[in-house]
């Protein structure tokens, strides 16, 4: 079953249905105004942070409720109806709607009682306030009549979680007044006397606005219970009802936004309007709504500027495949994905109420990567302040405030870091993926010179890239476990796998591996004789410790606790094999020839699904070691079990460095949103970005999926395809080209953007190979293997590649 299609021309998701089986959902904005929106206009508002600048109200658990509502009443038959289906819901056989969810923008459009309607949902680029742009038009042959509401909830308290707990203390500190053409909320109205920058117990007044252009008011309100009405809900507002919102104000109550504005229309006749919200000043909010006057052509001046944008993002690097399934995540949805979680981290989602108030260290340092060969320029910033959050000790801190200030935080050596943000210790992982990330950055750009750029550490001092990396290599040589491998500490990747401040991680030890391979490459950029000596003595070290304790017959197993418990044995009950340390032992380089197909044709044969690998197998229910946190979950689930979807990337991925096309492409396409289209009720979740798990073969609801958007799966997937799959895989001088692919596919092209120019590459397989190159040509001269060295490209580069 399908509820919707891919537009790929308009760049776009078109919803058909309007009852999907979840919120669909989309964001709009930036950093400094976000907002998440449903198929359904269900979703919330906030200024810079999601737990405290939250502008509208929005219940979690409540399925989709309450949201941006347009109402549209016909003032002669009374009937009433919403913009989006719901919250009105009428009946699906005389009320049609499509949901186009695109880059930054959601459209809706509906008719019904031959009334047309198409309601555009936007945030304009580089503004901090959203604009809720309607169109009417009347499809019949006679006049109407109509009356249209905007309706609002908003939050009594920009912090989420003391509007909805604290009540004793969020409903009186709010009021509602209106001027104009637009209700103003002010939160801790009684300290609108002081100046600015003054404060009470670190408060002051703050204004929120919600605004009408293109129409006059006809009539208001300002307090949730006057406009829904007693006994009433979001689907029968009395005040829609009645055609008149009463003019009602609040003091002391649930505070909302709601204009209305009566529209007549005569046959064919469409008439435009704009409702504004943010959290602005009274005169500031004056003066944009007067910027939409003539809202029919502020608001599609700014629509095009938004498609602009975000459509060049996305120019950087296409496909053009046999599977449009391929080419459609690839070229927008897995790209805009990447984005999407390279801005807003783990911040704020329908499930992530935006209460946690900071960055993860390894989450952001792995979500630059999906963004690095689309944006460089946006890579680099991010990476300047994630290695500005890196102790001088050479971990990363756990949490980055988003007040990070860099050379004066404290650190989880000091009580008071552990209070503000919960995190009591390090991970053994955090600083490890520093190593690949900057790696991908200098060799998409070229930018030599960052390695040798100063960026202060978190708590104190200051070092250049280089010795950043090379602090993070002291910090897991100077926490060891047991064996002489990277110690766990307080968690690896794994956040339910305890296995103790001396136990050991194989997964991070394949981390540091790779870690030191890359760092030999600076080093050797560097010069660094004596430092490339003390690597490839410390690597040949590690390696032979992994090699004589971590190998068991056909896996790698998952490490060892702290009493020397090993973890991941073939012959255990259970967990007994583990995906990651079989991707990351091809993925660090270390594996053998043999090892590694070993190990993934088991990964294959124990783990592979229909709906991907699930992360370990079987389940822990009955014989879970003491640190198997993951036990906590019903089986099937997450950590336990579930297919989590990060990790397919790094199993497809190690396929494709194995060469092996068919079996990267199969992982690829078990796990793709796109792919399962037609599987929506099974999934659930958005066809269009990827979820955090998707519910393993021990669950009965396998193939559901859960956690949407913001997850480090659409990073690690776009990673596997474009640098496994499709082979782009840069270094410090140029390009080498090594595609994975299906066997069938007897040609695709790739544009890809690289260091100024423009390359377009053709990729020819008429011996239907799963990889490897016969012949190589860049602007008709044949290559020496299929590396292309940056010198010989030009501002537009012809490249085939023969696979043999």
């Amino acid at each position: 079953m399908n509820y919707g299609y891919f537009d790929d021309k308009q760049r776009e998701y078109v919803i058909t249905r309007p009852d999907t089986p979840a919120p669909w959902a989309n964001y709009l904005g930036s950093p400094e105004y976000g907002a998440v929106i449903s198929n359904n206009a269900g979703g919330y508002s906030f200024a810079k942070s999601g737990a405290n600048g939250r502008i509208l109200r929005y219940v979690f658990n409540n399925f989709d409720q309450p949201g941006r509502y347009i109402y549209i009443r016909d003032n002669e038959s009374k009937d009433y109806w919403s913009a989006s289906w719901q919250p009105v819901g009428k009946d699906l056989e005389t009320y049609k709607s499509e949901c186009h969810h695109g880059t930054a923008y959601t459209k809706m459009l509906a008719d019904y009682s031959e009334i047309h309607s198409e309601a555009l949902y936007y945030v304009p680029l580089n503004k901090s306030y959203e604009v809720w742009n309607l169109k009417v038009t009347n499809t019949g042959k006679k006049a109407r009549s109509l009356t249209v509401t905007g309706y609002a909830e908003f939050t009594n308290n920009s912090n989420y979680n003391e509007d909805l707990v604290n009540l004793q203390y969020s409903l009186f500190i709010t009021r509602t007044a209106f001027e104009e053409n637009r209700i103003r909320q002010t939160v801790h109205g009684n300290l609108d006397t002081l100046k600015k920058g003054e404060m009470v117990d670190n408060k002051t007044a703050t204004d929120r606005v919600f605004g009408l252009a293109g129409a006059k008011v006809s009539s208001f309100c300002g307090d949730k219970e006057k406009f829904i009405g007693r006994y009433h809900s979001y689907a029968d507002p009395a005040g829609v009802e009645a055609g008149n919102l009463g003019d009602a104000l609040s003091y002391n109550e649930n505070a909302c936004g709601a204009l209305a504005a009566e529209i007549a229309l005569e046959p064919g006749e469409t008439k435009e309007i704009a409702f504004i919200l943010g959290m602005k000043e009274n005169e500031e909010a004056a003066a944009i709504l007067k910027e939409y006057e003539h809202p029919e052509a502020a608001c599609a001046k700014e629509l095009e500027e938004l498609i602009t944008y975000w459509h060049e993002k996305l120019s950087h690097f296409q496909v053009n495949t046999p599977s449009p399934e391929f080419n459609t995540m690839i070229n927008t949805w897995n790209a805009y994905n990447c984005f999407m979680t390279f801005i807003w981290s783990r911040a704020a989602s329908f499930i992530y109420c935006g209460l946690r108030n900071g960055y993860g260290y390894r989450d952001t340092v792995q979500d630059i990567q999906g963004v690095i060969h689309l944006a460089p320029e946006m890579a680099v910033d991010k990476i300047r302040f994630m290695l500005s959050a890196q102790v001088d000790n050479g971990g990363g801190l756990p949490l980055v405030k988003f007040t990070h200030n860099a050379g004066h935080e404290d650190t989880p050596d000091d009580a008071s870091y552990v209070k503000e943000t919960g995190h009591p210790a390090y991970r053994a992982d955090d600083a490890l993926w520093l190593f690949p990330t900057v790696y991908k950055y200098i060799s998409e750009s070229g930018n030599l010179d960052f390695i040798d750029e100063v960026i202060p550490f978190a708590n104190k001092d200051e070092g250049t890239v280089y010795e950043h990396l090379k602090r993070a290599i002291d910090f897991s040589m100077n926490h060891l476990g047991i064996h002489g491998m990277p110690a766990g500490l307080y968690a690896d990747w794994n956040d339910c796998l305890r296995l103790g401040k001396k136990g050991e991680s194989t997964f991070v030890a394949f981390q540091f591996y790779l870690g030191m391979t890359i760092l030999k490459k600076f080093a050797q950029y560097k010069q660094d004789g004596k430092y490339i000596k003390y690597l490839e003595e410390s690597q040949k070290k590690l390696e032979n410790i992994i090699q004589d304790l971590c190998w068991n017959e056909d896996r790698f197993i998952r490490g060892f606790t702290e009493k020397g418990e090993v973890i991941g044995k073939r012959t255990d009950p259970e967990a007994n094999m583990w995906l990651n340390p079989q991707s990351w032992s091809v993925i660090s380089g270390l594996a053998t020839d043999e090892q590694a197909d070993l190990a993934l044709d088991m990964v294959n044969q124990q783990l592979n699904t229909e709906f991907g690998a699930v992360l370990m197998d079987p389940p822990y229910h009955a014989h879970a070691f003491d640190g198997a946190l993951a036990v906590i979950y019903n089986q099937g689930v997450k950590e336990n079990g579930g297919i989590f979807s990060q990790s397919q990337g790094w199993i497809i991925l190690a396929e494709a460095l194995r060469g092996h096309g068919e079996r990267a492409f199969m992982y690829f396409k078990e796990n793709a949103p796109a792919a399962q289209n037609d599987k929506a009720q099974i999934r659930k979740l958005e066809p269009y970005c990827y979820g955090q798990f998707t519910e393993g073969k021990t669950s009965p609801h396998f193939g559901r999926s859960h956690v949407h958007w913001l997850t480090g799966t659409a990073s690690t997937i776009m990673v596997g395809c474009v640098e496994g799959i499709m082979g782009m895989r840069p270094d410090f001088y140029g390009l080498k080209i090594s595609p994975s692919v299906p066997k069938d596919w007897e040609s695709f092209e790739i544009e890809k953007d690289f260091r100024g120019n423009h390359l377009h590459i053709v990729v020819k397989n008429p011996g239907h190979a799963e990889s490897g190159c016969k012949k190589l040509l860049v602007n008709g001269k044949e290559m020496e293997g299929n590396y292309i060295p940056a010198e010989v490209m030009t501002k537009q580069t012809e490249v085939e590649l023969i696979m043999s």
